[in-house]
């Protein structure tokens, strides 16, 4: 039995790293990181809970726990795959200094990860950002894009004055070349579900990346597209369906649709996080067309779980609840307002991308 979970181990390193530089594979993947703040107060920011003297009691000591944290993570999954992310989007970080601190945690510090931010006006002051290494991805441009509800074919529920004054996360598109392809990676954090609400704007904020992601295919023939993030919703709900235009399987994605190898994986029973007793995945990355069905010769997604699926949920068991009430599921930062010294109360998922 050993022997086959090795040899198994060793199988998933040659996948998703090959040896010859020209059948080079590619990790691709997204990172809900939990409330990733420093320690210090940001007046532009509502951080009050995130500092020594708030209602978590933010230390030094726990700020740099939690970095180490993330970092382990990273760190385990280049040890599965056998080679660090080629891009890594997160989410819930504060600021550009968060990440500048977890690149350099000794744990990750060799990947020698480039960081690609912006402040964008959520409310509760958390954005997303993308990482990258800078040997296999050759950074070219980045844009932020702000939710805008100007044009929108989405039924919104906001009257004038509440989307006047409504904040989130921007979506953060980032242009390069992998491989010597052109590649545009969107990470995005979609509104919140809380109190049952935002469906709306989640189609909203889909409806955005779609319409950006199609002019980016205007402009650059043949280019390659992911988009990944935390959705807050499934594969299977509007947002991703109708706004993204997300197909479950690649003979059913036409070349102005998105492919969602999650899909399948959400009906298979796979989850990246759990609420109420229900597995749900909403860290979600779907690509498009030119990359689901490549020709051969050409960079594609690729098969990486059981030669079934498109993509993985990376879950550990140092990274799951191993007692208590919530065992089994993501093990967090904080339970019930006490800091329990966990990860994120996401797994991460990633996909593989290769010629």
């Amino acid at each position: 039995m050993m022997k086959r979970i090795v040899f198994s181990l060793i199988l998933l390193s040659l996948v998703a790293c090959g040896a010859d530089a020209q059948k080079k594979n590619f990790v691709i993947g997204f990172y809900n990181v939990e409330n990733l703040f420093d320690i210090y107060d940001d007046p532009g920011k509502n951080d009050n809970e995130f500092l020594p003297d708030g209602t978590n009691k933010w230390t030094e000591a726990r700020y740099q726990k939690k970095i180490h944290n993330i970092a382990e993570v990273i760190k385990a999954m280049a040890k599965d795959n056998g080679c660090y992310h080629t891009v890594l989007g997160v989410s819930e970080v504060e600021n550009r200094l968060v990440l500048e601190d977890l690149v350099v945690d000794p744990q990750i510090a060799d990947a020698g990860y480039e960081i690609v931010h912006y402040d964008s006006p959520d409310r509760r002051g958390i954005d997303v950002a993308m990482l990258y290494r800078p040997d296999e991805f050759t950074y070219l441009d980045s844009e932020s894009i702000p939710f805008s509800f100007e044009g929108t074919k989405v039924p919104i529920t906001l009257d004038e004055e509440e989307q006047e004054n409504f904040r989130t996360r921007d979506v953060l598109m980032v242009h390069g070349r992998i491989a010597g392809e052109d590649v545009a990676v969107y990470v995005t954090h979609l509104p919140s579900r809380i109190g049952g609400k935002g469906g709306d704007l989640r189609s909203l904020g889909a409806e955005i990346i779609y319409n950006h992601a199609m002019g980016m295919m205007r402009r650059y023939p043949g280019i390659k597209i992911i988009v990944m993030g935390d959705m807050n919703d499934n594969p299977t709900d509007d947002s991703q369906k109708v706004w993204l235009h997300s197909r479950k399987t690649i003979a059913e994605t036409g070349e102005e649709d998105f492919f969602c190898p999650f899909e399948s994986m959400l009906a298979d029973g796979y989850g990246s996080l759990a609420y109420r007793g229900e597995w749900n995945i909403y860290d979600i990355i779907s690509v498009n067309y030119n990359l689901a069905a490549a020709p051969d010769g050409g960079l594609k997604i690729k098969k990486i779980v059981k030669n079934r699926y498109y993509g993985r949920v990376f879950k550990k068991p140092f990274m799951t609840q191993q007692s208590g009430q919530y065992k089994g599921t993501p093990f967090r930062t904080f339970s019930s307002g006490t800091f329990i010294g966990g990860y994120s109360d996401h797994y991460p998922t990633y996909i593989v991308i290769g010629k």
